[in-house]
């Protein structure tokens, strides 16, 4: 009996290790990730301790992958190499995973694609939302994350997509903000969950939001600026919990609405850890045609870079 041939996703963020199996029909069988650990009070990774740790965690996420393979074969891997398409997009906690994949793919003599990590965001909201049939044809879509807040055109390529920006934040991320304002009320790195919980036990009067907007982009630092007042002058967690989700979903759709103004009416893709967050999903999905990625495809996972592989497989 032949073994059902699959494809491998690895993707080494400066946040999470996670590896995919999707079947060459497309059907996800494994979406596995280990979490890189962040010492208590901090706000993230130098690049040199979270290459090290990806590198420890990749034998775990292969081995509980393993026991997915006991009827199927991988017949290619797709690895994501850095974080954007764009030249000089580098950073060197993705060479963990290229060097697991290239070992990977040269062992079994199979094909290795490569992409970068926003294409995989991308993608994985793509496939989890049901619009498959976007991915081969232009479309608008956010990438809201820890590291990224960006507003991108995308057109289908060899790697991926092509993606032109088009609007974002000019200053700092949101994910950033969120997380050096839940550190700042003494929350556990990643802070969105937590918040999020503060955030809708809150039912008092909601602070009134202005953000400083320019068509499709954004400043986003005055949040921060805002928030630990609101913080030092209240100590009340919940209250500026809402604050910040209110203001930065405030941000994305007035972005939204700016370049839906110039450009009619069509579907708006959402990916990025931050776009899992409950309240910002319910003010995007009341006002667009808006598709996201289910929470566990939100944040940083392999499932779009297996994806993208198996699109490229099958060309």
């Amino acid at each position: 009996m032949s073994k059902k041939g699959v494809i491998l996703g690895i993707d080494t963020s400066n946040y999470t290790t996670s590896v995919a199996l999707v079947s060459t029909d497309g059907e996800l069988i494994a979406n596995i990730k280990e979490p890189l650990p962040v010492k208590s009070g901090e706000r993230g990774l130098r690049q040199s301790d979270a290459v090290f740790a990806h590198i420890k965690n990749i034998p775990v996420c292969m081995q509980r992958l393993s026991e997915h393979l006991t009827d199927s074969e991988i017949v290619a891997v797709g690895v994501s190499d850095k974080p954007r398409n764009q030249e000089g997009s580098y950073m060197p906690c993705f060479l963990s995973g290229v060097g697991s994949a290239t070992s990977i793919a040269t062992a079994l003599n199979i094909p290795l694609y490569r992409f970068s990590h926003q294409c995989g965001h991308i993608m994985a909201a793509l496939f989890s939302s049901g619009r498959m049939d976007l991915s081969d044809k232009p479309f608008a879509a956010f990438h809201v994350s820890g590291g990224t807040t960006e507003f991108v055109k995308i057109e289908p390529d060899e790697n991926g997509f092509k993606a032109t920006l088009i609007g974002g934040t000019k200053d700092l991320n949101a994910g950033q903000i969120i997380d050096r304002i839940g550190v700042y009320m003494g929350l556990s790195f990643p802070c969105g969950a937590e918040m999020e919980k503060l955030a809708l036990s809150y039912n008092g009067k909601r602070r009134k939001v202005r953000v400083p907007q320019d068509g499709t982009y954004v400043n986003l630092s005055g949040l921060e600026n805002l928030a630990l007042k609101l913080y030092r002058e209240t100590e009340d967690k919940p209250f500026v919990s809402r604050f910040v989700f209110d203001y930065i979903a405030a941000a994305i759709v007035g972005m939204s609405e700016a370049y839906l103004s110039e450009c009619g009416n069509q579907p708006l893709v959402y990916a990025g850890g931050v776009m899992c967050n409950s309240i910002i999903k319910t003010e995007l999905t009341e006002r667009f045609d808006a598709y996201f990625a289910e929470p566990l495809m939100s944040a940083d996972n392999a499932v779009g870079i297996a994806s993208l592989a198996l699109r490229a497989y099958k060309k």
